[in-house]
């Protein structure tokens, strides 16, 4: 599949999850899916909405916050990327693995202070 047909697919995509929303805005996984969508897309903006959106619904799940901590990351906010990350540890993320190597963190993990937090964890799990 070339680069233009998975753009086109993209968007197609993104059109039938914003259909469905229009019905049931609050379907977490089609709102879910749309965040991944705009991610994928370089759409961090409206990735980050789609978050804020799925946090208010899902204010405790963990894989809530740690996409939210993953927008956050992708903007370079990282003093908001860095509280959500934690959030989402305390509430039961810890798939430190994936964390390690996801790219949309990649801002983040340059942060001493996220580095020295993410040892931290490391050490506990270890332990």
């Amino acid at each position: 599949m070339s680069k233009t047909e998975k753009i086109s697919e993209i968007d197609y995509e993104i059109s039938f999850y914003k259909g469905v929303l229009d019905k049931s805005p609050n379907f977490v996984e089609a709102l879910s899916a749309l965040g991944d969508l705009y991610t994928k897309k370089g759409l961090y903006e409206e990735g980050l909405k789609i978050d804020l959106r799925l946090s208010v619904l899902r204010p405790e799940d963990p894989i809530v916050l740690y996409n939210l901590a993953c927008s956050y990351s992708l903007l370079n906010n990282i003093d908001v990327a860095l509280m959500n990350i934690k959030k989402a540890i305390n509430r039961g993320y810890s798939d430190l693995q994936h964390m390690e190597q996801d790219q949309d963190l990649d801002n983040l993990r340059k942060d001493a202070r996220f580095k020295r937090y993410f040892s931290r964890i490391n050490k506990k799990k270890a332990a």
